[in-house]
């Protein structure tokens, strides 16, 4: 079986082997990590989808490498080459360069050796990106800590560090030190892997887009109703609570057939508008981090396919079961926090993507109702959905458009025949 360098994207041309975590003539479970890859977009831990025992390795550590390069042998006890150990790209889209929804910090596209000491305690045993880094800044391994597999160093670990000593662009100019409160009890607690990459996406996409944000009041009666009728037969049927987000999620897609350019993403003086929509689903890591991984096609789907892939992605998240093709390709984002009682939220755009949309929670209210010509107070299921759209893209005219679309949608859809 060939073990190849995937394909991360349709821009990503090569990769560079960060480090074999198996060597020849030793055994890999499926699952097992077996190589991580470092390209100008993204740090990759691969593992293998298979078992079987490490033949040959074509291509060494530091070594840089064409996408689809063959760099192993794994003998599973099949003849032949039965298909690839890489992870499968996500569909093509036209005019599209792929791009992570969660990118890691770029590698350099070519890594010289730094003289150190390796030795067998995993924690140690660094990837040649890793060690030039070490050599050039004149650190020592032992004083970082590494988020990696049984804790070894990942160039995101020294990159941190360094920023983390690195003086203050004040400090540099005057030489004075940042005023922090004198408070007794304190404790720093450094970012994991996922808190440090969110971070610098977050930042990233606030500096890339100017963001503007709309709302609108959503009235839930007619789904709420579709949830108390088949709701308890649902959950029989497919082990999970069937909640708002599934319809929320078929209503966006159907309104971007009449508003596709926030199905898009800005390159060169220009609009990239995709003709399906590859709709992210942010998920909480139970307040370890967050994730986005996506629905592939999502508006080629119904509402009920639409709820059981959020669930199975949802559960593969939080078991840390993602495969790196479940980040791939999204050209749309949803994130819900109604769960937490939140009456509104305003969300940063997931780069390269132009909007992003966050629901929250839905409460019963008291709601103004015109019926016969005469008003009535009604209690109504109500919450309020918000977008977030980049100015460059769109105007507020045309965010504002959609939104309306979506609301009509979830208020007047034959619901009770989406679901079975």
């Amino acid at each position: 079986m060939d073990v190849l360098m995937p394909q991360l994207g349709e821009t990503v041309a090569e990769g560079t082997l960060s480090i074999w975590h198996k060597n020849v003539g030793e055994r890999v479970e499926a699952n097992e990590l077996l190589f991580e890859i470092s390209t100008d977009k993204v740090e990759m831990e691969v593992p293998a989808p298979a078992g079987g025992v490490m033949k040959e390795i074509l291509v060494k550590e530091g070594e840089t490498v064409e996408v689809g390069a063959i760099l192993a042998i794994l003998d599973d006890g099949t003849d032949g080459s039965v298909g690839p150990i890489a992870p499968e790209p996500a569909p093509s889209l036209e005019n599209n360069a792929q791009h992570l929804t969660h990118s890691l910090p770029a590698a350099s596209p070519s890594v010289a050796s730094a003289a150190v000491s390796p030795n067998h305690d995993p924690r140690r045993r660094l990837s040649p990106v890793v060690r030039k880094l070490v050599a050039e800044h004149n650190l020592n391994p032992d004083n970082i800590d590494g988020s990696g597999l049984d804790g070894r160093i990942k160039k995101s670990d020294v990159l941190a560090l360094l920023q983390r000593n690195a003086p203050t662009t004040t400090d540099q100019a005057s030489g004075s030190s940042t005023s922090l409160p004198s408070v007794d009890g304190k404790k720093v607690i450094p970012f994991n892997r996922i808190r440090r990459v969110t971070a610098e996406h977050m930042v990233r996409s606030k500096s890339t887009s100017p963001h503007v944000h709309q709302g609108v009041e959503v009235d839930f009666s007619r789904v709420d109703r579709v949830r108390s009728d088949k709701g308890v037969a649902w959950r029989a049927r497919e082990g999970f609570s069937l909640n708002y987000l599934p319809f929320v999620a078929r209503a966006v897609c159907d309104a971007i057939v009449e508003f596709p350019h926030v199905n898009a993403h800005v390159e060169e003086n220009s609009l990239v508008v995709y003709d399906q929509v590859n709709l992210a689903i942010a998920v909480d890591l139970n307040f370890e981090g967050l994730v986005a991984p996506v629905i592939q096609n999502a508006s080629s789907m119904t509402a009920v396919e639409i709820a059981r892939s959020i669930a199975g992605l949802a559960a593969r998240a939080r078991a840390n079961q993602l495969t790196p093709g479940d980040h791939l390709g999204a050209t749309y984002t949803i994130s819900n926090n109604g769960s937490f009682g939140t009456l509104f939220t305003t969300p940063i755009i997931n780069q390269p993507q132009v909007a992003i949309l966050s629901t929250d929670s839905i409460t019963k209210r008291p709601v103004v109702v015109e019926q016969d010509g005469e008003d009535h107070l009604v209690i109504r299921p109500v919450g309020i959905v918000t977008q977030a759209f980049d100015h460059r893209a769109i105007d507020g005219a045309y965010a504002a458009a959609f939104l309306r679309k979506v609301k009509e949608i979830i208020e007047t859809k034959n619901w009770e025949a989406a679901l079975p």
